[in-house]
């Protein structure tokens, strides 16, 4: 089995309150959840209504699957229209079901 983690931050620059920001945050985690099937939250910078840290998680059989779907979400997260992709950090790991 293994499990990767990916942890994004973007800037949503049009936000000017918590309720803007959680709007896309919201949007932005119900399509990673449905369309990439991981579990994903907002992980940290609750309180700055501009920057959003989002932990997404993904398991597999194989690394290269996980790391394949954590690369997608990276790549989907850099074209997003209304937040701005700052920078991400990626881990897989193995672990041996008995």
């Amino acid at each position: 089995m293994h499990v990767g983690a990916l942890q994004v931050r973007l800037h949503v620059r049009e936000s000017r309150s918590l309720k803007d920001k959680r709007q896309v945050v919201k949007s932005i985690l119900d399509r990673l959840r449905n369309g990439f099937n991981v579990a994903a939250a907002e992980v940290g910078a609750r309180d700055d209504h501009q920057l959003v840290v989002l932990g997404v998680a993904a398991i597999g059989d194989e690394a290269a699957g996980v790391k394949r779907v954590l690369d997608q979400i990276a790549d989907a997260l850099r074209k997003h229209p209304i937040a701005e992709f700052c920078g991400c950090e990626q881990s897989i790991s193995s672990h041996q079901v008995d």
